[in-house]
């Protein structure tokens, strides 16, 4: 029996190509995002297309509806739209910090609630929340993704063992550097991010690094969405699945370098090893 497969955040990347390949695959796919149009692409190759807002509950009710009068029911929810904003803690604008959370953890929450109802429905239902391995290891200047993602693993742990009665398997798939748009977008929020009489104004080469890194040597997108489908095809699923350029290594530093050493290297690589006057 053909499943069908619910996925958020497809305008590009990672959402757009996992769409194409679980397509290409036989999937009944649903591709959404905030836009629609973002989406042509793949309504001209058959994919079931819908505007969706994870954060919008209006939106998330439209769209199951929707589902629902197209005689669809979701047998795989893969909660992949994401928010990321960098640039110091301190000076984040509250606004960001909540379009963060309200993207990266109050909305798949939101799909997990609305999506319950056809996933119980199912006889090999799945949950996929795209976390980051920015949730295990946390840097300098992205402080607020860091947290939404670490939040997401807390919660796809607790859903995994939640929803298990149910028959509802939970994985967390936690990215290392995935070649995307995610760099530029996250340099581009410095604009709202970054005071321009910001007390890190010494430090801006650095905020920039960080913004960029998730593209250094990155694994390529297509190689990412092929390891990650062999994942959800298999047979026992992993409660957590590590993928990418570094997906490995970091979660290993974070966990093995103690932690005063840990701040120094991550101080020194983005430029905050110094001392400034008050």
């Amino acid at each position: 029996m053909t499943r069908t497969v619910l996925i958020t955040g497809c305008s590009t990347g990672i959402g757009k190509n996992l769409a194409e390949t679980l397509h290409g695959k036989g999937y009944k796919v649903i591709a959404t995002a905030r836009s629609e149009a973002k989406l042509a692409s793949l309504g001209l190759v058959g994919i079931v297309t819908l505007p969706l807002d994870v954060t919008d509950n209006d939106s998330i009710a439209e769209a199951i509806q929707s589902i629902e009068q197209k005689g669809l029911s979701v047998d795989i929810l893969i909660n992949n739209a994401g928010y990321g904003a960098m640039g110091p803690l301190a000076e984040m604008p509250m606004d960001e910090l909540e379009k963060q959370f309200a993207t990266n953890v109050y909305g798949p929450v939101n799909m997990v609630r609305a999506c319950l109802p056809m996933l119980r429905k199912s006889d090999q239902a799945l949950i996929v929340n795209v976390g980051s391995v920015s949730g295990i290891l946390v840097t300098p200047f992205s402080g607020a993704y860091c947290a939404t993602k670490a939040a997401l693993h807390a919660l796809s742990d607790a859903f995994r063992m939640e929803l298990a009665p149910f028959g509802i398997d939970v994985m967390t798939v936690m990215p290392g550097a995935i070649q995307s748009e995610f760099g530029n977008s996250a340099e581009a929020s410095l604009a709202r991010t970054l005071p321009e009489d910001s007390i890190y104004g010494w430090a801006k080469e650095g905020i920039e690094k960080r913004a960029q890194a998730s593209q250094s040597n990155p694994t390529p997108t297509a190689e990412f969405v092929n390891k990650l489908v062999a994942q959800i095809e298999a047979s026992n699923h992993k409660a957590e699945v590590a993928i990418g350029n570094g997906s490995t290594t970091f979660p290993l530093i974070a966990r093995v370098i103690p932690t005063r050493l840990r701040d120094t290297l991550l101080k020194r690589t983005f430029g905050l090893n110094k001392k400034v006057s008050s």
